[in-house]
């Protein structure tokens, strides 16, 4: 009973696991709002704040957890790193949906669609690699999985700008629309990064 306050260091393996899965979860509301057709994209900027807000508290709570715990599972300054980094992809996912919401973008192209459903993947394969972190065994197939996605995401960003100059004529549609695709790069970044904090998460400790 002496040591009965001390936190159980799955807690903080438990929090990462719920990140990740909102950042799968929002991801998967950005393909729903890209593949709807309809005009009205209120319902699923809702639904992604609503997530996005969600993460924001996981985020809260491993930063509070840190600041009372005396054992973590692993070095202090990973855990806030790794935290923030699933934080921010959430946070690329929620501009996304603003943005397409603030420019009144009402129409979307496959390379925009296809970035989006990158970003849902990358959530699902972070979340399987998060919940492995505790027993590493076979995690690099997902680092594997998430890079590729990442080269996937930016031949398209690539394309997508390269036709965007080339086969749009009115200017406005040129800033929204390369608006949203930096966003939604930006947001493949940041997971690759997630990759990395882990990988050598891994590597320190294994």
């Amino acid at each position: 009973m002496a040591f009965s306050f001390l936190p159980r260091e799955d807690q903080y393996f438990s929090l990462f696991t719920q990140m990740a899965g909102k950042i799968e979860e929002a991801g998967g509301i950005l393909v729903e709002m890209l593949e709807s057709g309809g005009d009205d994209h209120s319902s699923y900027t809702k639904r992604i704040k609503d997530v996005e807000h969600s993460c924001d508290q996981l985020t809260h709570e491993i930063t509070t957890k840190l600041n009372k715990s005396f054992i973590t599972p692993f070095d202090r300054e990973d855990i806030y790193t790794l935290s923030v980094a699933l934080d921010d992809i959430c946070d690329y996912i929620d501009a996304g949906a603003r943005a397409i919401v603030m420019y009144d973008i009402r129409e979307f192209n496959e390379d925009s669609r296809q970035l989006a459903r990158i970003i849902r993947d990358q959530g699902s394969a972070i979340r399987k690699a998060v919940s492995m972190l505790s027993k590493p065994n076979g995690i690099n197939e997902h680092f594997v999985e998430i890079h590729r996605l990442e080269n996937v995401a930016d031949d398209v960003y690539f394309r997508s700008i390269g036709k965007l100059f080339t086969e749009t004529s009115d200017p406005m549609a040129v800033i929204k629309y390369k608006e949203l695709y930096e966003i939604l790069e930006a947001a493949t970044d940041r997971a690759e990064s997630v990759a990395n904090i882990i990988e050598s998460i891994v590597l320190k400790h294994n």
